[in-house]
């Protein structure tokens, strides 16, 4: 090649480089400039929903919710419960909340009901709890009494599998894992959702360990933070008579609605409904 020709040809290069470099610089001006078309909400002005499953579940449970409240330009977390004690899981739920800035709305179900009774102590930006077919226990109380107190649950040992287990939450460190027996999760769980769904739940189940059973809550946070109360009447686990106790000694907001324990499944629209409200009260 004359060295001309080559002249020639490193001049087109720096030309396509230079033109490669202005279109994306245009791409990149593009992207910056605001649109008016198509704009999601501003999630700014939201509060952080926080969604915390119970005992016998996991947080797919919150799948419908997590989607309707997204849609809605909320900003949506959930938390793995480790359902090992009552105090460590707290304490584990409390150490993502102070990683959250701005108002946080904390949402439990069953079990997760007690863990964000305990876990939002001290985490000044939780603006509101919301209870969902959930135990709202006081100090020094435990689901276990809770339970022993106002009978009508079907959870009882028969329907239990009771698996040994290491824990660290537990005392001497030995403790049992209990899970639903198969042929009893649809009534004691699921009996709102068809037989193929709650086999699906009996599969997926977490056990909750028995030290998260059998422990006592701390005091609780809704002496200084608004709550809202969802009561499932047709509440297997948790009767809806404990239930309405608990939520009126808490001074919760509440609403009820026919369901069984999984509300967060069978009924997503109402306990979305729940969240909003208490997300605009406090907003």
């Amino acid at each position: 090649m004359s060295r001309r020709s080559a002249l020639t040809a490193r001049a087109a290069v720096v030309a396509g480089v230079v033109a490669l470099g202005a279109a994306a610089a245009g791409i990149t001006a593009a992207a910056a400039a605001p649109s008016h078309q198509g704009a999601r909400p501003d999630r700014t002005a939201k509060p952080t929903i926080v969604l915390v499953h119970g005992a016998w579940a996991d947080s797919s449970g919150w799948n419908d919710e997590i989607t309707r409240l997204t849609h809605l330009g909320y900003p949506v977390l959930t938390e793995s419960t480790p359902l090992r004690g009552l105090t460590s899981d707290a304490d584990h739920l409390r150490a993502r909340l102070q990683t959250i800035s701005g108002p946080i709305v904390l949402v439990g179900h069953s079990y997760g009901g007690a863990v964000i009774t305990n876990a939002a102590r001290g985490v000044p930006n939780v603006k509101a709890l919301v209870y969902a077919a959930a135990f709202v226990p006081a100090a020094n109380e435990s689901l276990q009494m809770i339970l022993a107190e106002h009978p009508g649950s079907h959870i009882d040992g028969t329907k239990l599998d009771v698996v040994p287990v290491a824990n660290a939450a537990a005392d001497g460190g030995q403790d049992a894992d209990l899970y639903i027996k198969p042929a009893d999760f649809r009534d004691i769980f699921a009996g709102d959702v068809s037989a193929q769904r709650s086999a699906l739940e009996a599969a997926t189940q977490r056990p909750l360990a028995n030290t998260a059973f059998a422990q006592l809550s701390g005091a609780p946070a809704y002496a200084d933070v608004p709550s809202w109360d969802l009561i499932s009447l047709d509440d297997h686990a948790i009767p809806a008579s404990a239930q309405l106790f608990m939520a009126r000694r808490a001074g919760a907001h509440l609403e009820s609605i026919h369901s069984a324990h999984d509300i967060m499944i069978s009924h997503p629209t109402a306990v979305e409904h729940l969240i909003i409200e208490a997300a605009n009260a406090v907003s």
